[in-house]
This record gives structure tokens, C-alpha cells and sequence, in this order.
């Protein structure tokens, strides 16, 4: 029984990660625009790591981080993670 509950607990995991992803990316997009206290470059980017269809998204909805260079580490990590949720779905991993 375990292992049945394992793969939607997993994606569920993975679901709110990227879910707090977008809004952390949405928080210090607001943030900036009240000239208040920012998220740190590094967390968000910790952030789309772990979260990149959540970063890439509020990246794209809310225009923000996306001329900055090291922001464009982000789409390579959404790539990553589609050839790695293929790989998974093929069984190759």
C-alpha cells in the first residue's frame, strides 16, 4: 500500500512546490514595486530549482527577474525537469 501512495504523495510535494514557487516570485515582484524588503536572489533561484514551472510561470505573468542574467538559469531548470519527468515516465530512471 505504501508504495501505491508514494508517487501521488511525491507529486503532490512537487505540485506545491511549484505552486509556492510562483507566489514567492509573485511576493517579491510586489515587493519591489513598494520599494519594501526583497526575497534574496539566491532563494528564488533555490526556488525555481526545485519549483521551476512555478518561477518560470510568475516569471513570465508578472515580467520580473527576466533580464536579469542569472535569472535565465531558469527555463534550463524547467528543462531539466521535463527530460527528467520524461525519463521517468519511459521508465529509463
Amino acid at each position: 500500500m505504501v508504495d501505491t501512495l508514494l508517487p501521488g504523495a511525491a507529486l503532490l510535494i512537487y505540485a506545491l512546490l511549484n505552486v509556492f514557487s510562483f507566489f514567492a516570485y509573485h511576493h517579491d515582484k510586489k515587493s519591489a514595486e513598494r520599494n519594501t524588503w526583497r526575497t534574496p536572489e539566491s532563494r528564488l533561484l533555490v526556488l525555481a530549482f526545485f519549483g521551476p514551472f512555478g518561477a518560470f510561470a510568475a516569471m513570465r505573468a508578472f515580467r520580473h527577474k527576466t533580464q536579469k542574467g542569472k535569472f535565465r538559469l531558469v527555463p534550463v531548470f524547467l528543462c531539466l525537469h521535463l527530460v527528467l519527468a520524461a525519463a521517468l515516465a519511459l521508465g529509463l530512471a
